[in-house]
Protein backbone atom coordinates (compact mmCIF):
# COMPACT_ATOMS: atom_id res chain seq x y z
CA UNK A 1 0.00 0.00 0.00
CA UNK A 2 2.86 2.38 0.79
CA UNK A 3 4.37 1.73 -2.63
CA UNK A 4 0.98 2.30 -4.27
CA UNK A 5 0.56 5.63 -2.49
CA UNK A 6 4.04 6.68 -3.59
CA UNK A 7 3.25 5.81 -7.18
CA UNK A 8 0.05 7.85 -7.00
CA UNK A 9 1.81 10.83 -5.50
CA UNK A 10 4.70 10.74 -7.94
CA UNK A 11 2.90 12.30 -10.93
CA UNK A 12 1.61 15.07 -8.64
CA UNK A 13 5.12 15.82 -7.43
CA UNK A 14 6.50 15.74 -10.95
CA UNK A 15 3.71 18.01 -12.14
CA UNK A 16 4.36 20.46 -9.32
CA UNK A 17 8.07 20.52 -10.11
CA UNK A 18 7.42 21.17 -13.78
CA UNK A 19 4.91 23.90 -13.03
CA UNK A 20 7.40 25.59 -10.69
CA UNK A 21 10.10 25.39 -13.37
CA UNK A 22 7.79 26.82 -16.03
CA UNK A 23 6.52 29.62 -13.79
CA UNK A 24 10.08 30.50 -12.78
CA UNK A 25 11.10 30.46 -16.45
CA UNK A 26 8.21 32.74 -17.36
CA UNK A 27 9.11 35.13 -14.56
CA UNK A 28 12.69 35.22 -15.77
CA UNK A 29 11.52 35.61 -19.37
CA UNK A 30 9.32 38.50 -18.28
CA UNK A 31 12.35 40.09 -16.65
CA UNK A 32 14.38 39.53 -19.82
CA UNK A 33 11.62 41.00 -21.96
CA UNK A 34 11.33 43.91 -19.53
CA UNK A 35 15.09 44.47 -19.77
CA UNK A 36 14.98 44.42 -23.58
CA UNK A 37 11.89 46.64 -23.59
CA UNK A 38 13.36 49.21 -21.22
CA UNK A 39 16.66 49.42 -23.10
CA UNK A 40 15.37 49.07 -26.66
CA UNK A 41 11.62 49.80 -26.63
CA UNK A 42 8.71 47.85 -28.14
CA UNK A 43 10.52 47.30 -31.46
CA UNK A 44 13.38 45.51 -29.70
CA UNK A 45 10.84 43.30 -27.88
CA UNK A 46 9.33 42.38 -31.24
CA UNK A 47 12.70 41.40 -32.71
CA UNK A 48 13.60 39.51 -29.52
CA UNK A 49 10.34 37.56 -29.74
CA UNK A 50 10.80 36.58 -33.39
CA UNK A 51 14.40 35.45 -32.80
CA UNK A 52 13.13 33.08 -30.14
CA UNK A 53 10.49 31.60 -32.45
CA UNK A 54 11.65 31.37 -36.07
CA UNK A 55 15.08 29.67 -35.62
CA UNK A 56 13.48 27.07 -33.35
CA UNK A 57 10.72 26.41 -35.87
CA UNK A 58 13.23 25.89 -38.68
CA UNK A 59 15.31 23.49 -36.58
CA UNK A 60 12.33 21.37 -35.57
CA UNK A 61 11.04 21.14 -39.14
CA UNK A 62 14.37 20.25 -40.72
CA UNK A 63 15.11 17.60 -38.05
CA UNK A 64 11.81 15.82 -38.82
CA UNK A 65 10.34 16.71 -35.44
CA UNK A 66 13.22 15.18 -33.50
CA UNK A 67 12.48 16.84 -30.12
CA UNK A 68 8.88 15.62 -30.18
CA UNK A 69 9.88 12.04 -30.99
CA UNK A 70 12.88 11.76 -28.66
CA UNK A 71 10.81 11.45 -25.49
CA UNK A 72 8.66 8.62 -26.87
CA UNK A 73 11.66 6.56 -27.97
CA UNK A 74 13.62 7.04 -24.74
CA UNK A 75 10.58 6.25 -22.56
CA UNK A 76 8.74 3.71 -24.74
CA UNK A 77 9.41 0.25 -26.16
CA UNK A 78 12.80 1.18 -27.71
CA UNK A 79 14.33 2.61 -24.54
CA UNK A 80 16.83 -0.24 -24.18
CA UNK A 81 18.34 0.21 -27.66
CA UNK A 82 21.91 1.46 -27.11
CA UNK A 83 22.06 2.89 -30.64
CA UNK A 84 19.34 5.35 -29.67
CA UNK A 85 21.44 8.04 -27.85
CA UNK A 86 23.97 8.53 -30.67
CA UNK A 87 21.23 8.37 -33.30
CA UNK A 88 19.47 11.25 -31.56
CA UNK A 89 22.69 13.29 -31.35
CA UNK A 90 23.49 12.63 -35.02
CA UNK A 91 20.00 13.69 -36.12
CA UNK A 92 20.19 16.89 -34.05
CA UNK A 93 23.58 17.74 -35.53
CA UNK A 94 22.50 17.11 -39.12
CA UNK A 95 19.21 18.94 -38.69
CA UNK A 96 20.84 21.93 -37.03
CA UNK A 97 23.50 22.32 -39.72
CA UNK A 98 21.02 22.03 -42.59
CA UNK A 99 18.64 24.43 -40.83
CA UNK A 100 21.39 26.99 -40.37
CA UNK A 101 22.27 26.74 -44.07
CA UNK A 102 18.61 27.27 -44.99
CA UNK A 103 18.49 30.35 -42.75
CA UNK A 104 21.65 31.68 -44.38
CA UNK A 105 20.22 31.18 -47.87
CA UNK A 106 17.04 33.10 -47.09
CA UNK A 107 18.57 36.00 -45.12
CA UNK A 108 18.84 38.29 -48.19
CA UNK A 109 15.18 37.57 -49.09
CA UNK A 110 13.32 37.72 -45.77
CA UNK A 111 15.71 39.69 -43.56
CA UNK A 112 14.30 43.16 -44.21
CA UNK A 113 10.72 41.94 -44.02
CA UNK A 114 10.86 40.14 -40.68
CA UNK A 115 13.88 41.76 -39.02
CA UNK A 116 14.07 45.44 -40.04
CA UNK A 117 17.08 47.14 -38.53
CA UNK A 118 19.26 44.03 -38.27
CA UNK A 119 22.43 44.02 -40.35
CA UNK A 120 23.27 41.05 -42.55
CA UNK A 121 26.06 40.13 -40.14
CA UNK A 122 23.68 39.99 -37.18
CA UNK A 123 21.17 37.97 -39.19
CA UNK A 124 23.86 35.46 -40.11
CA UNK A 125 24.90 35.22 -36.45
CA UNK A 126 21.27 34.70 -35.51
CA UNK A 127 21.19 31.78 -37.96
CA UNK A 128 23.55 29.82 -35.71
CA UNK A 129 20.75 29.69 -33.14
CA UNK A 130 18.88 27.31 -35.45
CA UNK A 131 21.53 24.74 -34.49
CA UNK A 132 21.82 25.73 -30.84
CA UNK A 133 18.06 25.94 -30.21
CA UNK A 134 17.58 22.51 -31.75
CA UNK A 135 20.20 21.09 -29.39
CA UNK A 136 18.49 22.77 -26.44
CA UNK A 137 15.11 21.29 -27.45
CA UNK A 138 16.67 17.86 -27.99
CA UNK A 139 18.53 17.71 -24.67
CA UNK A 140 15.35 18.77 -22.92
CA UNK A 141 13.48 15.88 -24.54
CA UNK A 142 16.31 13.48 -23.70
CA UNK A 143 15.98 14.43 -20.04
CA UNK A 144 12.21 14.08 -20.19
CA UNK A 145 12.31 10.67 -21.83
CA UNK A 146 15.12 9.20 -19.71
CA UNK A 147 13.20 9.72 -16.44
CA UNK A 148 15.12 12.85 -15.47
CA UNK A 149 12.31 15.38 -15.26
CA UNK A 150 14.27 17.48 -12.74
CA UNK A 151 16.98 17.77 -15.40
CA UNK A 152 14.38 18.75 -17.99
CA UNK A 153 13.05 21.36 -15.57
CA UNK A 154 16.55 22.81 -15.27
CA UNK A 155 16.72 23.19 -19.05
CA UNK A 156 13.33 24.90 -19.08
CA UNK A 157 14.57 27.36 -16.48
CA UNK A 158 18.14 27.85 -17.75
CA UNK A 159 17.14 28.60 -21.33
CA UNK A 160 15.35 31.69 -20.00
CA UNK A 161 17.43 32.59 -16.93
CA UNK A 162 20.86 32.53 -18.55
CA UNK A 163 19.81 35.22 -21.02
CA UNK A 164 19.78 37.79 -18.21
CA UNK A 165 23.50 37.62 -17.33
CA UNK A 166 24.45 37.18 -21.01
CA UNK A 167 22.52 40.29 -22.07
CA UNK A 168 23.67 42.25 -19.02
CA UNK A 169 27.35 41.51 -19.57
CA UNK A 170 27.11 42.41 -23.25
CA UNK A 171 25.31 45.66 -22.44
CA UNK A 172 27.86 46.61 -19.79
CA UNK A 173 30.62 45.83 -22.28
CA UNK A 174 29.21 48.47 -24.61
CA UNK A 175 27.07 46.43 -27.00
CA UNK A 176 24.02 48.36 -28.15
CA UNK A 177 21.12 47.98 -30.55
CA UNK A 178 20.23 44.41 -31.49
CA UNK A 179 23.71 42.94 -30.94
CA UNK A 180 23.21 42.06 -27.23
CA UNK A 181 19.89 40.37 -28.12
CA UNK A 182 21.35 38.14 -30.84
CA UNK A 183 24.61 37.36 -29.04
CA UNK A 184 22.81 36.93 -25.72
CA UNK A 185 20.44 34.32 -27.17
CA UNK A 186 23.37 32.42 -28.70
CA UNK A 187 25.39 32.42 -25.47
CA UNK A 188 22.31 31.32 -23.53
CA UNK A 189 21.82 28.30 -25.80
CA UNK A 190 25.47 27.28 -25.56
CA UNK A 191 25.54 27.48 -21.76
CA UNK A 192 22.22 25.64 -21.41
CA UNK A 193 23.41 22.84 -23.70
CA UNK A 194 26.73 22.45 -21.90
CA UNK A 195 25.07 22.05 -18.50
CA UNK A 196 22.29 19.73 -19.69
CA UNK A 197 24.34 17.36 -21.86
CA UNK A 198 26.94 17.06 -19.09
CA UNK A 199 24.21 16.08 -16.62
CA UNK A 200 22.82 13.43 -18.98
CA UNK A 201 26.29 11.99 -19.60
CA UNK A 202 26.86 11.71 -15.84
CA UNK A 203 23.52 9.93 -15.48
CA UNK A 204 24.64 7.31 -17.97
CA UNK A 205 22.71 8.20 -21.10
CA UNK A 206 25.74 7.39 -23.26
CA UNK A 207 26.98 4.33 -21.36
CA UNK A 208 27.67 1.49 -23.81
CA UNK A 209 26.25 3.71 -26.55
CA UNK A 210 26.65 2.33 -30.04
CA UNK A 211 27.00 4.05 -33.38
CA UNK A 212 23.93 5.73 -34.93
CA UNK A 213 21.42 3.54 -36.71
CA UNK A 214 19.88 4.59 -40.01
CA UNK A 215 16.91 2.28 -39.46
CA UNK A 216 16.29 3.78 -36.02
CA UNK A 217 16.61 7.28 -37.47
CA UNK A 218 13.89 6.39 -39.97
CA UNK A 219 11.61 5.21 -37.16
CA UNK A 220 12.25 8.37 -35.15
CA UNK A 221 11.59 10.50 -38.23
CA UNK A 222 8.35 8.66 -38.98
CA UNK A 223 7.04 9.33 -35.49
CA UNK A 224 8.57 12.81 -35.53
CA UNK A 225 6.86 13.79 -38.78
CA UNK A 226 3.48 12.88 -37.34
CA UNK A 227 4.27 14.73 -34.12
CA UNK A 228 5.92 17.59 -35.99
CA UNK A 229 2.80 18.44 -37.93
CA UNK A 230 1.01 19.06 -34.65
CA UNK A 231 4.03 20.71 -33.07
CA UNK A 232 4.52 23.13 -35.94
CA UNK A 233 0.81 23.89 -36.06
CA UNK A 234 0.82 24.48 -32.30
CA UNK A 235 3.74 26.87 -32.68
CA UNK A 236 1.98 28.57 -35.56
CA UNK A 237 -1.19 28.80 -33.48
CA UNK A 238 0.89 30.42 -30.77
CA UNK A 239 2.99 32.70 -32.95
CA UNK A 240 1.53 33.11 -36.45
CA UNK A 241 -0.21 36.22 -35.21
CA UNK A 242 3.23 37.58 -34.29
CA UNK A 243 4.41 37.30 -37.88
CA UNK A 244 1.18 38.73 -39.34
CA UNK A 245 1.25 41.64 -36.88
CA UNK A 246 4.89 42.31 -37.73
CA UNK A 247 4.09 42.46 -41.44
CA UNK A 248 0.87 44.46 -41.13
CA UNK A 249 1.43 46.70 -38.10
CA UNK A 250 5.18 46.79 -37.42
CA UNK A 251 7.42 45.79 -34.52
CA UNK A 252 6.01 48.33 -32.03
CA UNK A 253 2.48 46.87 -32.16
CA UNK A 254 4.00 43.39 -32.09
CA UNK A 255 5.96 44.27 -28.97
CA UNK A 256 2.76 45.33 -27.17
CA UNK A 257 0.94 42.18 -28.29
CA UNK A 258 3.87 39.98 -27.28
CA UNK A 259 3.47 41.22 -23.70
CA UNK A 260 -0.26 40.44 -23.82
CA UNK A 261 0.47 36.90 -25.01
CA UNK A 262 3.08 36.28 -22.34
CA UNK A 263 0.73 37.36 -19.56
CA UNK A 264 -2.29 35.41 -20.85
CA UNK A 265 -0.25 32.30 -21.56
CA UNK A 266 0.48 31.92 -17.86
CA UNK A 267 -2.71 29.84 -18.05
CA UNK A 268 -0.96 27.49 -20.46
CA UNK A 269 1.75 26.67 -17.92
CA UNK A 270 -0.12 23.96 -15.97
CA UNK A 271 -1.59 22.56 -19.18
CA UNK A 272 1.85 22.28 -20.78
CA UNK A 273 3.19 20.76 -17.57
CA UNK A 274 0.45 18.12 -17.65
CA UNK A 275 1.38 17.15 -21.21
CA UNK A 276 5.10 17.21 -20.42
CA UNK A 277 4.88 15.03 -17.31
CA UNK A 278 2.17 12.64 -18.49
CA UNK A 279 3.67 11.99 -21.95
CA UNK A 280 6.52 9.72 -20.72
CA UNK A 281 4.36 8.22 -17.95
CA UNK A 282 1.64 7.24 -20.42
CA UNK A 283 4.30 5.83 -22.77
CA UNK A 284 5.45 3.48 -19.98
CA UNK A 285 1.88 2.52 -18.97
CA UNK A 286 0.67 1.47 -22.41
CA UNK A 287 -2.55 2.62 -24.12
CA UNK A 288 -5.13 0.75 -22.00
CA UNK A 289 -3.95 1.87 -18.56
CA UNK A 290 -3.08 5.31 -19.93
CA UNK A 291 -6.69 5.79 -21.10
CA UNK A 292 -8.00 5.04 -17.62
CA UNK A 293 -5.47 7.35 -16.00
CA UNK A 294 -6.25 10.18 -18.43
CA UNK A 295 -9.96 9.85 -17.83
CA UNK A 296 -9.45 10.25 -14.09
CA UNK A 297 -7.19 13.29 -14.45
CA UNK A 298 -9.19 15.28 -17.00
CA UNK A 299 -11.98 16.49 -14.72
CA UNK A 300 -9.76 17.78 -11.92
CA UNK A 301 -7.27 19.35 -14.32
CA UNK A 302 -10.04 20.97 -16.35
CA UNK A 303 -11.76 22.53 -13.35
CA UNK A 304 -8.51 23.70 -11.75
CA UNK A 305 -7.24 25.56 -14.81
CA UNK A 306 -10.65 26.99 -15.72
CA UNK A 307 -10.89 28.53 -12.25
CA UNK A 308 -7.38 30.00 -12.61
CA UNK A 309 -8.49 32.05 -15.62
CA UNK A 310 -10.61 34.36 -13.44
CA UNK A 311 -7.86 36.03 -11.35
CA UNK A 312 -5.64 36.41 -14.40
CA UNK A 313 -8.35 38.29 -16.28
CA UNK A 314 -8.96 40.53 -13.26
CA UNK A 315 -5.27 41.23 -12.56
CA UNK A 316 -4.18 41.93 -16.14
CA UNK A 317 -5.42 45.54 -15.92
CA UNK A 318 -3.20 46.72 -13.06
CA UNK A 319 -0.36 44.24 -13.65
CA UNK A 320 0.74 45.01 -17.22
CA UNK A 321 1.12 48.82 -17.04
CA UNK A 322 2.76 48.57 -13.61
CA UNK A 323 5.35 46.08 -14.80
CA UNK A 324 6.08 47.28 -18.33
CA UNK A 325 5.12 50.95 -18.30
CA UNK A 326 2.29 52.98 -19.79
CA UNK A 327 3.51 52.26 -23.34
CA UNK A 328 2.15 48.72 -22.91
CA UNK A 329 -1.34 49.62 -21.62
CA UNK A 330 -2.74 48.46 -24.95
CA UNK A 331 -1.76 44.90 -24.03
CA UNK A 332 -4.41 44.60 -21.27
CA UNK A 333 -7.50 43.82 -23.37
CA UNK A 334 -5.72 41.36 -25.71
CA UNK A 335 -4.35 39.52 -22.66
CA UNK A 336 -7.82 39.17 -21.16
CA UNK A 337 -9.30 37.90 -24.44
CA UNK A 338 -6.57 35.28 -24.90
CA UNK A 339 -6.93 34.08 -21.30
CA UNK A 340 -10.66 33.43 -21.76
CA UNK A 341 -9.87 31.31 -24.82
CA UNK A 342 -7.62 29.08 -22.68
CA UNK A 343 -10.36 27.97 -20.28
CA UNK A 344 -10.19 24.31 -21.47
CA UNK A 345 -6.41 24.13 -21.39
CA UNK A 346 -6.32 21.63 -18.50
CA UNK A 347 -8.37 19.05 -20.38
CA UNK A 348 -6.32 19.63 -23.54
CA UNK A 349 -3.06 19.13 -21.62
CA UNK A 350 -4.07 15.69 -20.36
CA UNK A 351 -5.36 14.55 -23.75
CA UNK A 352 -2.24 15.74 -25.58
CA UNK A 353 -0.05 13.79 -23.16
CA UNK A 354 -2.23 10.71 -23.75
CA UNK A 355 -2.06 10.93 -27.54
CA UNK A 356 1.70 11.46 -27.62
CA UNK A 357 2.37 8.82 -24.98
CA UNK A 358 0.31 6.16 -26.72
CA UNK A 359 1.97 6.66 -30.10
CA UNK A 360 -0.81 8.71 -31.70
CA UNK A 361 0.82 12.09 -32.42
CA UNK A 362 -1.03 12.29 -35.72
CA UNK A 363 -4.38 12.60 -33.96
CA UNK A 364 -3.03 15.46 -31.89
CA UNK A 365 -1.92 17.05 -35.16
CA UNK A 366 -5.40 16.78 -36.65
CA UNK A 367 -6.92 18.49 -33.62
CA UNK A 368 -4.27 21.20 -33.71
CA UNK A 369 -4.97 21.69 -37.41
CA UNK A 370 -8.50 22.82 -36.60
CA UNK A 371 -7.08 25.64 -34.50
CA UNK A 372 -4.49 26.54 -37.15
CA UNK A 373 -7.11 26.92 -39.88
CA UNK A 374 -9.07 29.26 -37.65
CA UNK A 375 -5.89 31.16 -36.74
CA UNK A 376 -5.01 31.80 -40.38
CA UNK A 377 -8.50 32.83 -41.44
CA UNK A 378 -9.24 34.99 -38.41
CA UNK A 379 -5.80 36.62 -38.34
CA UNK A 380 -6.20 37.75 -41.93
CA UNK A 381 -9.74 38.97 -41.27
CA UNK A 382 -9.29 40.62 -37.88
CA UNK A 383 -5.72 41.95 -37.65
CA UNK A 384 -6.10 44.54 -40.44
CA UNK A 385 -9.28 45.85 -38.77
CA UNK A 386 -8.50 45.56 -35.06
CA UNK A 387 -4.74 45.08 -34.75
CA UNK A 388 -3.64 43.44 -31.51
CA UNK A 389 -7.21 42.97 -30.27
CA UNK A 390 -8.10 41.16 -33.50
CA UNK A 391 -5.07 38.90 -33.13
CA UNK A 392 -6.12 38.11 -29.55
CA UNK A 393 -9.66 37.23 -30.61
CA UNK A 394 -8.32 34.93 -33.33
CA UNK A 395 -6.03 33.20 -30.84
CA UNK A 396 -8.82 32.74 -28.29
CA UNK A 397 -11.14 31.10 -30.82
CA UNK A 398 -8.31 28.88 -32.11
CA UNK A 399 -7.34 27.72 -28.60
CA UNK A 400 -10.93 26.85 -27.73
CA UNK A 401 -11.50 24.99 -31.01
CA UNK A 402 -8.28 22.98 -30.56
CA UNK A 403 -9.33 21.90 -27.05
CA UNK A 404 -12.76 20.79 -28.28
CA UNK A 405 -11.20 18.85 -31.16
CA UNK A 406 -8.83 17.09 -28.72
CA UNK A 407 -11.78 16.10 -26.54
CA UNK A 408 -13.48 14.56 -29.57
CA UNK A 409 -10.29 12.69 -30.53
CA UNK A 410 -9.97 11.28 -27.01
CA UNK A 411 -13.58 10.10 -27.07
CA UNK A 412 -13.01 8.34 -30.40
CA UNK A 413 -9.83 6.63 -29.26
CA UNK A 414 -11.08 5.50 -25.86
CA UNK A 415 -14.23 3.98 -27.35
CA UNK A 416 -11.84 1.39 -28.78
CA UNK A 417 -9.67 1.09 -25.65
CA UNK A 418 -12.55 0.83 -23.13
CA UNK A 419 -13.49 -2.82 -23.84
CA UNK A 420 -9.81 -3.82 -23.51
CA UNK A 421 -9.60 -1.98 -20.18
CA UNK A 422 -12.73 -3.71 -18.87
CA UNK A 423 -11.25 -7.07 -19.86
CA UNK A 424 -7.95 -6.26 -18.12
CA UNK A 425 -9.81 -5.33 -14.91
CA UNK A 426 -11.85 -8.52 -15.01
CA UNK A 427 -8.61 -10.53 -15.25
CA UNK A 428 -7.10 -8.65 -12.31
CA UNK A 429 -4.74 -6.55 -14.50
Amino acid sequence: MTKLRELRRRPVGLLAGNVVARVAALVVLALGTLLVGRTGGPAAVGIFTLLRVIPSLIGVMVSCGLPGATTYFLAGPDRGDRQLPMTIVAMATAGGIVGTLIWTAFVPIAGDLLFPGLSVGLLLLAGVTVLTQLFVATVKSCSQGSDDLPGANLVIFNEEFLFLPAYGVLWLAGARGYLPIVAGLLLTDLATCALAWTRLARRGLFEQARRPSLALARSISAYGWRAQVGGVMTLLNLRLDFIVLQLMAGPAVLGVYAIASKVAELIKVPGMALTYVLYPLFARQGPVKAAASARRMMVRAGIGIAVAVVPLVLLAGPLIPSAYGSAFTGAVTPAQIIAIGLVLEGVAGVISGFLYGTGRPGLNSWATGVGLVLTVVLDLLLIPRAGAIGAAAASAVAYMATSLALMWMFWKVTRVERPRLDTAKAMGG
